[in-house]
């Protein structure tokens, strides 16, 4: 039952010693928040001496585990396995069973089988350059979609003190935001909407350059738009390319000039943007899952830890008849 890797460890980065900080409802709502991938591990059956009893819970995620479903070797396989199918990137259940005396070596000596629920990070990741008076309405609004947002400037009095309440927006301060292009996942939502017509020319052109963005949202006016177009021209880069840009930037029928006003009207195409993504990264998910015979965790699985659970205490009982 067990086929996992014997080899594999968690990664270096991996502290365990945060596990006893939250539990594992609100470990899971924050990593959920964030757009953070985790699995959620549960104790579905018990039987003999085991440190924790049935429905007990823990959460692991790339770098920490919270909670506990009882220490020891069986929790440190517990979070390799966990570990393993992180690096998978897909949601998927598996039941795993151990025998805590004979296969782990621990003094208990019972018998546990676990559930693993892995829940994918999220696939949408946005990209914001600039922290002007509209990207400091945009960013609160961005920051409660289930996502991930690098917000990008160099200039570090423009990000307000409380840009790090928002658990899934991480703060870049950087003197060459450009340069920053090239460390983005593929398929980001770009934004850009700096303090300098130079600097957004410089970033946006990165962004085109490297042909995987999703969305690029530049704010501008019409001129600055038409002297754009001329310039990428010059730079050799694909009209098909700069034919995928939404310039001007927002939704045209959310009008208004204010901070708020655009960035709602931003807010909405980007929404609009990264539903289309999500659409696509289900329809090959469903693709792949039509491939397999089955879906998450098989009932003839779930039907043969049962029977194991039975067996193995019915042993226990004889044996303690015996005594």
């Amino acid at each position: 039952m067990n086929n996992f890797d014997e080899s594999f460890e968690p990664p270096k980065s991996f502290t365990g010693g945060e596990m006893h900080k939250l539990k594992w409802d609100q470990a899971s709502f924050n990593l959920n928040s964030q757009g953070k991938g985790f699995v959620l591990i549960t104790i579905i059956g018990v039987s003999g001496s085991t440190p924790r009893n049935s429905g007990t819970k823990m959460v692991v995620s790339q770098n920490q585990s919270f909670d506990t479903i009882g220490g020891g070797h069986l929790e440190y396989k517990a979070i390799q396995k966990a570990q393993e199918l992180l690096q998978q990137k897909q949601d998927c259940q598996v039941i795993e069973h151990f025998q805590l005396g004979s296969q782990l070596g621990q003094c208990c000596g019972g018998n546990a089988s676990l559930l693993f629920e892995y829940f994918a990070a999220s696939k949408v990741h946005i990209a914001v350059f600039g922290a002007g008076h509209v990207a400091q309405a945009l960013v609160p609004i961005l920051a409660s979609l289930p996502c991930h947002i690098t917000w990008v400037d160099n200039r570090e009095s423009q990000f307000p003190v409380n840009c790090e309440q928002y658990p899934n927006v991480t703060k870049l301060l950087t003197d060459d935001p450009a340069s920053e292009v090239a460390s983005m996942p593929s398929n980001t939502l770009n934004v850009v909407m700096t303090h300098n017509h130079q600097l957004d020319f410089e970033i946006s052109l990165a962004i085109l350059k490297r042909e995987d963005f999703h969305y690029l949202g530049l704010i501008a006016s019409d001129t600055k738009w038409r002297r754009f177009q001329q310039r990428y021209k010059h730079r050799d880069v694909k009209p098909s390319l700069v034919e995928r840009m939404n310039c001007p930037i927002g939704l045209e029928q959310v009008v208004g000039k204010i901070p708020m006003e655009v960035a709602v009207s931003v807010a909405g195409e980007i929404i609009e943007s990264y539903q289309s993504l999500l659409s696509v990264s289900d329809n090959v998910s469903s693709t792949e899952q039509a491939s397999k015979k089955s879906k998450g965790v098989a009932w003839q699985e779930v039907k043969q830890l049962l029977a194991m659970q039975t067996s193995e205490s019915s042993d226990e009982l004889l044996e303690n008849e015996s005594e």
